[in-house]
């Protein structure tokens, strides 16, 4: 490694707010410039790995998720998108699903990837961007449980067809990072063992670097799942990762200490802004965090820093400010290690 290259990458996990003229006026010569725009401001603000920010999946009719559901289940063959009264009033009385008025979909017969075509929406990032460009995509898991399904009858049989439809759809997207989002399992790990059975399918197929991203969900700024990182380091350390891109700013300080047991063949990404506060974070509250971590975990340990999630429900303003702050405390950090290690 380059001497003057950062030995922690600062990177984004996904989403951007979408540009109010590209909601007033859409078409594809807007979704192109939108994305420059989103990539043009990661780059000036020194982010290492850029993301799209999954402009291309915004659908003003679901707003609630950003496009991280429908746009992938809508498009599947086997699902059917017009949802029966009788089906939208038994889902509102599933467990789990109240942050959703009614199903994506229904699965009426065997899934294949239909029109979903994620390699061109990859390829236009990867020409639009001057940096490394990650990917990203919804894991199985959550597609999984919140469809209806009349066809596999199991939410681990749905899941893994989901996978199979995914790993076909990553096998043939050339971003240096393919990073996979899962928001519902936080909130149930004791699905881990056949979610990461799942979620490795679609690792496996990524021709690049594979990633995995955790949350606890962001709805609308608020958590959705209830749990602890603590229970779910079984199905970490069962994944086919390169690395696993976690939300800890808006975690108890001491849920850091569980990283311990993460396999050192796994990288960790340490989230060091708060998606969920308008407050911007300074340098010195990051290179905090990341120095934290490191005398906790061990040095060398944080592989990357990014937010905790997605930035899709901030005020632009708030967002580019906050992206830039990543780098300022990445940089702070780095910057008193090098001068310790002068001394």
């Amino acid at each position: 490694m380059p001497s003057n290259e950062p030995r922690i990458k600062t990177t984004v996990v996904g989403s951007y707010p979408v540009p109010d003229w590209l909601v007033a006026l859409p078409s594809t010569q807007a979704l192109v410039d939108a994305t420059r725009v989103v990539l043009d401001t990661q780059e000036s603000a020194g982010i290492d790995l850029v993301c799209d920010g999954e402009l291309y999946r915004f659908d003003v009719n679901h707003p609630e998720t950003n496009g991280m559901i429908e746009y992938f289940v809508s498009r599947m063959g086997g699902v059917r998108t017009e949802v029966r009264f009788d089906e939208a009033v038994a889902y509102r009385a599933r467990p789990g699903m109240r942050f959703r008025a009614v199903p994506p979909g229904v699965v009426d017969g065997p899934l294949d990837s239909g029109t979903l075509d994620l390699p061109q929406a990859c390829q236009r990032a990867v020409s639009l961007a001057s940096r490394p460009l990650k990917f990203t995509l919804t894991g199985p898991h959550m597609l999984a449980k919140t469809l209806i399904d009349d066809h596999y009858k199991s939410t681990a049989e749905l899941a893994l067809a989901i996978a199979d439809v995914l790993a076909e759809q990553v096998s043939h997207c050339e971003a240096a990072v393919i990073q996979v989002d899962e928001a519902n399992l936080p909130g149930s790990p004791e699905e881990g063992g056949w979610a990461a059975e799942a979620m490795n399918r679609v690792l496996d197929a990524v021709p690049g670097t594979p990633a995995v991203h955790l949350c606890f969900g962001n709805y609308g700024g608020q958590t959705i799942q209830k749990g602890t990182w603590g229970h779910l380091m079984d199905y970490l350390n069962a994944l086919h990762a390169d690395h696993i891109v976690m939300e800890c700013a808006h975690r108890p300080i001491e849920e850091l200490a569980v990283f311990r047991d993460l396999k050192p063949e796994i990288g960790l990404g340490l989230g060091v802004v708060d998606i969920k506060s308008t407050v911007v974070e300074s340098a010195d509250s990051i290179a905090g965090q990341i120095e934290r971590a490191e005398s906790l975990l061990g040095e060398g340990r944080v592989r990357y820093i990014h937010p905790d999630c997605g930035f899709w429900m901030l005020k632009r303003s708030v967002a580019d400010a906050k992206i830039r702050a990543l780098t300022a405390g990445r940089d702070l950090y780095e910057g008193r290690r090098g001068a310790q290690a002068a001394e």
